[in-house]
């Protein structure tokens, strides 16, 4: 990864990179790059982390504005030998301040804004690394343009099982974990398969691939390695949610392959109703992070101009990367009640998965729900500085996901929740299915399941408010369930990648955080 894009521009890859927004640690260079330009960005900061302090082996941590260039920044400290460490500027400057703790990097490279809230919560997030860089000058650190010309070092190399890369968990239910993957983990048995040249899913030579992502979480590395490795005509790089900013660079370039996160096609959701929507070239929508509802699937998919667009849906976890997969068509997305929401199929070759009881371990027969065990080559190698958390997750080869599923007779996948987000009646997954369904003006629909009494459900809408006749109307037939609570999107708490953190959510409802789940296996 260190020279992932070295190499190439050495194969002449002609790739075109389009920004929303200039690089926070190049704005000089603009909204419009190349391979090449890329290579030696890449390569120029391997010298900054050097004369920063970073050595080979050592910790270094990125906790700046989310953009790309954070996984830019990741590749050039890979090329300096350094262990890189993806944070989000999402989290609180307590909890950042936890995983700092842990990490005990050699470098940290952060920005005014972030360093500024932490402030503002009380806390310096400075303090933790032996040198804190910014990328505008801030008092108390190193700013990025002192290092500017510093000599990169030749690219250092390591074993394909020696840690590559530290990313964290989204941290819905708590301080995140610090995820460890090796080379071989999220490089050889996730980007490499990423990137074959799979018919319908695999990228193609004259594609425009779009992405709406979370910048620090381990699927924009992977992404990043697969992507450039597969040398598409143009890249377009989205880091707002706000649809009246992205919509121009979309239609400019309208792209055949659309990646974003849940959040992402929640928020951009009104551009596919407008004349000139900027999904009109769309073979191939992808969503990972978590679930994304029947009525988003099914406008997208329709504002598509294709004849038989796709939709990609991936289930899995930071730890292992996707575990299952569904392709979605514009007849699979008809309104449907179940039981569950469908996940798909165990990957192939790559996954195998068992449903058990969670009080015994004993497998559970087919239409049962159970706890989901996994086996995959991805599996992460360690929390960092949580080794017993992620021993007790182990049973043999297998992984303990926390998750609560149905499997099919056919083999396939049905999620019912977290098994510490779950109900003593149904799924909340697949009830918030069914209320997205039934009230069209809702942006998204949670279901926070609490301890000895009825679910709490929450509608998030434009303005905050919902008519008594549309939860009538919603509600029916619908297991028990407490009244609704309206909000708008900004008063729901999320993680980076747009994640509700419902505890943190029913503890600001409620008071609580007792949950009917046990919470073992977070």
């Amino acid at each position: 990864m260190g020279v992932l894009f070295e190499q190439a521009s050495a194969r002449g890859r002609t790739t075109t990179i389009h920004l929303d927004r200039p690089f926070d640690i190049a704005p000089e260079t603009g909204l419009r790059h190349d391979v090449t330009a890329l290579a030696e960005l890449v390569r120029a900061a391997s010298g900054w982390w050097v004369a920063a302090g970073a050595r080979p082996g050592g910790r270094v941590a990125i906790l700046k504005d989310d953009h790309w260039d954070v996984d830019l920044l990741a590749c050039a400290a890979i090329r300096a030998g350094a262990v890189p460490a993806k944070l989000s500027p999402h989290l609180s400057a307590e909890t950042a301040s936890a995983l700092l703790k842990r990490l005990e990097p050699d470098v940290l490279v952060t920005s005014p804004r972030v360093l500024g809230r932490g402030v503002a919560e009380g806390v310096d997030l400075a303090s933790f690394a032996r040198t804190t860089v910014s990328t505008a000058p801030a008092p108390g650190t190193v700013s990025l343009d002192e290092l500017r010309g510093s000599a990169p070092p030749e690219p250092q190399r390591r074993d394909d099982d020696a840690p590559l890369i530290i990313t964290h968990s989204s941290g819905t239910t708590g301080v995140p974990k610090l995820v460890v993957h090796s080379t071989r983990t999220i490089i050889g048995n996730l980007a490499r398969f990423e990137a074959l040249p799979t018919p319908v899913v695999g990228l193609r030579r004259d594609d425009v691939v779009a992405t709406a992502s979370g910048y620090a979480h381990g699927r924009t590395f992977s992404w990043t390695a697969a992507t450039i490795a597969a040398a598409p005509a143009e890249i377009v790089v989205l880091t707002s949610q706000d649809p009246d900013r992205v919509d121009p660079l979309l239609r400019e370039h309208p792209p055949t392959v659309f990646e974003g996160l849940p959040s992402a096609f929640v928020r951009f959701k009104p551009l596919t109703a407008r004349l000139a929507n900027p999904f009109r070239r769309v073979r191939l929508f992808i969503s990972t992070y978590d679930a994304v509802h029947p009525p988003t699937l099914r406008a997208y998919l329709r504002a598509s101009g294709r004849k038989h667009p796709v939709w990609l849906d991936g289930w899995g976890q930071t730890e292992t990367g996707p575990l299952t997969f569904r392709l979605h068509h514009r007849s699979s997305v008809q309104r449907r009640r179940a039981r569950a929401h469908p996940a798909g199929r165990p990957v192939p070759v790559k996954t195998r998965l068992r449903v058990v009881d969670p009080a015994t371990f004993h497998p559970v027969r087919p239409g049962e729900a159970g706890l989901v065990l996994a086996r995959t080559r991805a599996l992460c190698l360690d929390y960092l500085g949580e080794t017993e958390r992620y021993a007790a997750k182990k049973r043999g080869q297998w992984w303990n996901t926390g998750d609560l599923a149905i499997r099919g007779r056919d083999g396939s996948v049905h999620l019912v929740d977290r098994e510490v987000d779950c109900v003593a009646e149904g799924s909340c997954l697949a009830t918030e299915d069914t209320l997205e369904e039934r009230l069209p003006h809702a942006l998204e629909c949670v279901l926070l399941a609490r301890a000895e009494h009825p679910p709490l459900p929450v509608v998030v809408t434009a303005d905050g408010t919902l008519s008594e006749h549309a939860w009538r109307h919603a509600c029916h037939g619908l297991p028990e369930m407490a009244d609704p609570v309206a909000l708008t999107w900004d008063d729901v708490p999320r993680t980076g990648t747009g994640k509700v953190r419902r505890l943190a959510l029913l503890d600001r409802l409620t008071g609580s955080t007792d949950t009917y789940g046990t919470g073992r296996w977070t």
